[in-house]
């Protein structure tokens, strides 16, 4: 009993329905389904049997619920399997294909091989410079941006009024 009250204290913050979630929901409703059905003998009430069908309503609902994000689950880890066998076939064959290439290579250098090397460099230095979203000097360092409300003038909207008030006086 104490696994069970640990195990569906620790399902309440994992994601997704949980077998021991289910099982205290199905015990639940299952109780309240028994309530309903005691006042309904004791009372002669309609209004238990409406209750009795709505409870029976959402009982169904939530275990149909549960058992479709379970249909899901599986088909998600079927998808994620078949695509990692074949991106695992993908990479074998470029491997494959990268050691012919290499069997196949002379050995030498061909023409705009440095060239190709730099324009890399230049583009992972730019894709670098985005993700950081900071300025470069043309000398490599980061240079501060200015903000737009900077300049000697937009200090503060009180020196405005000063020069308006000196005008003023000055008429």
């Amino acid at each position: 009993m104490t696994t069970f009250l640990t195990d569906l204290f620790t399902s309440i913050f994992t994601p997704g329905p949980t077998p021991t979630l289910l099982v205290a929901t199905n015990v639940s409703f299952a109780a309240l389904q028994l309530v309903f059905l005691v006042l309904l003998i004791l009372t002669y009430s309609i209004h238990f049997i409406v209750l009795s069908f709505l409870c029976g309503g959402l009982w169904w609902s939530i275990n149909w619920f549960a058992a479709e994000l379970e249909v899901a689950r599986r088909t998600e880890k079927e998808k994620k399997e078949k695509e990692r066998s074949e991106a695992s076939d993908s990479e074998v064959e470029e491997h494959r294909k990268r050691r012919e290439r290499s069997a196949d290579d002379s050995g030498t250098e061909t023409e705009g091989g440095e060239n190709h090397r730099v324009l890399a460099a230049e583009e992972r230095r730019k894709v670098n410079g985005a993700a950081t979203l900071q300025a470069e000097d043309p000398e490599g360092g980061i240079r501060k941006r200015r903000s737009l409300g900077s300049s000697a003038g937009d200090l503060s909207t009180d020196s405005e009024w000063d020069k308006v008030d000196e005008a003023d006086t000055k008429r």
